[in-house]
């Protein structure tokens, strides 16, 4: 892949960034890690990483033939990580791609992460690797946290209902462990990770209804909750959401205790109900689409939905939730918008970057704290937009093969 130089300005922001972390200090070669980032005193490392000064952002990408490419957005350099079984879907955190192939689901470590610590964040590279894939049949959903180096990563087979859950610490260190594997009605459901428990969702005649609570062991709390064709799950830093046919359940967990509430829809809304979340990595309000004429947002701190009206019919949506907040979308044209939540007028917009973009599913919409990244799908060209500078093209990235799925890693 080709690419413009790095502005300036994008060199200092990042030295901006770093220079507001002073809790952060930069090591010169790997430390050891604790066990989990609960423990707090290890800042997510790992033995086999190298701390950096800056976010190691890049763009990860799958083939339609499964080839593994991985661009570095510091200094746009292209390689190869190795090849896997033709993807059918991709989940990511961040770090890891979770990919459904006829094999399973395989997992793309891209060996470049960041911990977030709250108040400030540190950043990694270690070694980039393809791990074991995780046995099971049909369309697969995966469910993350924010922390890639610890806690669980949930995975859900519809076609078997096998409910597996990986320790994501195992994952860290290039081993693919599960801590419990559930057989349950075959369904498109859902395994989503909430501190030391997993929500589980049960089905009545292929349907998902409700979601039970389970420990790391797999063992039953009793709880559960009601969740009429449950779809979607995102993890902000308030805690796990979950869309159902009337709102969302967030699930949150306070001195070991979890809780689970119900965050209805506002009343007399007849739009239709969230399916997918999106927003930059962490934050807590999320964006989904509300049908393809308006986006739901959901700020799970405050507990609320808005429904924010589209001036075009789109495709794919995320939120930024920063001081402006940003609400990026892409439109059924191949514009991407940029939206005020406040009403949905569009802020600025692009040209059209994707053609027919409805065919064959939509491709990625990325949003970080500073750029918006758009490619995959069978798409070659990748973009990098400044969308707080009139949805501004920074760069575009032009790549052999055609992608079926991007990530952005790194974050």
């Amino acid at each position: 892949m080709r690419s413009r130089p790095i502005p300036l300005s994008v060199i200092a922001l990042c030295c901006l960034l770093v220079a507001g972390c002073s809790a952060a200090p930069r090591s010169g070669g790997p430390t050891t890690a604790p066990q989990s980032a609960s423990e707090g005193a290890g800042h997510g490392v790992r033995a086999d990483a190298a701390e950096e000064a800056e976010p190691q952002l890049a763009l990860t990408g799958i083939g339609a033939s499964g080839l593994v490419t991985h661009l570095d957005l510091l200094d746009g350099s292209t390689r190869e990580l190795g090849r896997i079984g033709a993807p059918a879907s991709m989940h990511t955190d961040g770090r890891y791609l979770f990919v459904g192939t006829d094999r399973g689901l395989e997992i793309v470590d891209s060996g470049v992460w960041t911990w977030d610590h709250g108040d400030h964040f540190h950043y990694y590279r270690g070694a980039s690797r393809i791990l074991d894939p995780v046995p099971g049949r049909g369309p697969v959903s995966v469910a993350t946290t924010t922390q890639s180096t610890s806690g669980s990563t949930g995975v859900f087979f519809a076609a078997s209902g096998d409910a597996v859950l990986l320790d994501t610490g195992a994952l860290s260190r290039g081993e693919v462990k599960e801590r419990f594997r559930l057989r349950t009605e075959p369904h498109a459901g859902m395994v989503v990770p909430a501190g030391d428990f997993a929500l589980v969702t049960e089905a009545d005649g292929g349907s998902p209804v409700r979601v039970s609570v389970y420990t790391h062991e797999g063992e039953p709390t009793g709880e559960s909750a009601a969740c009429a064709d449950a779809s979607g799950s995102i993890t902000t830093r308030v805690g796990a959401v979950i869309g159902c046919r009337d709102g969302a359940l967030l699930a949150t967990v306070a001195d070991g205790v979890l809780s689970l509430e119900r965050i209805p829809y506002p009343a007399g809304t007849a739009a239709p109900p969230a399916t997918g979340f999106a927003n930059r990595e962490g934050r807590p309000v999320v964006a989904a689409l509300a049908g393809p004429e308006a986006v739901w947002l959901l700020d799970t701190r405050a507990r609320t939905w808005t429904l924010v009206p589209s001036p075009t019919p789109l495709v794919a949506v995320t939120a930024v939730d920063d001081e402006r907040g940003h609400l990026l979308a892409l439109a059924r044209d191949g514009r991407m918008l940029v939206l005020d939540p406040a009403g949905g007028a569009p802020r600025a917009v692009t040209d059209p970057l994707v053609s027919a973009p409805a065919e064959g599913g939509a491709p990625a919409l990325i949003a970080d704290q500073q750029r918006a990244y758009v490619g995959g799908a069978g798409m070659t060209r990748l973009y990098e937009i400044d969308f707080a500078d009139g949805a501004r093209i920074a760069r575009t990235f032009d790549g052999a093969e055609p992608l079926a799925f991007v990530a952005e890693t790194g974050r």
